[in-house]
């Protein structure tokens, strides 16, 4: 059976708050909507979430059409970047493509991605050791542990060209609940049509 990883979608983007707390915007919670009356989420049995305000609100909206409560888990938030604060987005952008070139460095204070990496596979897993293979499962999270993750199960190096396509989130893929090997590649959450 399968397991779906999805990104939370566009956010409202506000410097004066911790960038966890930041919620969904109006754009990402109607896709969020779309996404929610596809037909492969009545397959879902499972959701479990980031605790990150933004994650927590795309997996309530979809939870909601699979008629299950959102579970929250532990260690599956994004990639710790407190130590530089907001970053305006063109200074994100390289960022971004610093951490993902660098992964056993530090981006001026950020958790490293090989650390990052080490924690949303071990978190995954965790989830995963007690849960039933024949049941589909939704996680919610975000972009950078995403890829992280991605890489890990493609069983590639760390990569910037394995990030979700540009365009503020709201992306999904698919991986093999028996194997752990991903199954398809980062669609578009609202037009991904569901397991072949």
């Amino acid at each position: 059976m399968f397991a779906v990883y999805l990104t939370h979608p566009q956010v409202l983007i506000d410097p004066a708050i911790p960038v966890p707390q930041w919620g969904l915007s109006d754009l990402g919670r109607e896709r969020t909507i779309k996404t929610s009356q596809n037909p492969w989420l009545r397959h879902i049995r499972r959701v479990v979430s980031s605790d990150e305000v933004k994650a927590v609100e795309t997996a309530s909206i979809l939870a909601e059409a699979t008629g299950c409560a959102v579970e929250i888990a532990e260690h599956i938030g994004e990639n710790d970047r407190s130590a530089t604060g907001f970053l305006p987005p063109p200074e994100f952008e390289k960022a971004a493509d610093w951490f993902f070139a660098h992964p056993q460095e530090s981006f001026k204070g950020w958790e490293r991605a090989v650390d990052a990496q080490a924690r949303i596979v071990s978190a995954v897993e965790t989830v995963l050791a007690d849960h039933d293979p024949k049941i589909p499962i939704l996680f919610v999270g975000h972009g950078g542990v995403g890829t992280l993750l991605k890489c890990h199960l493609a069983g590639r190096a760390i990569g910037r060209d394995a990030d979700q396509p540009p365009g503020a989130g709201g992306n999904l893929y698919m991986f093999d609940l028996s194997t752990r090997r991903l199954a398809c590649d980062w669609q578009k959450m609202e037009l991904w049509s569901g397991p072949a």
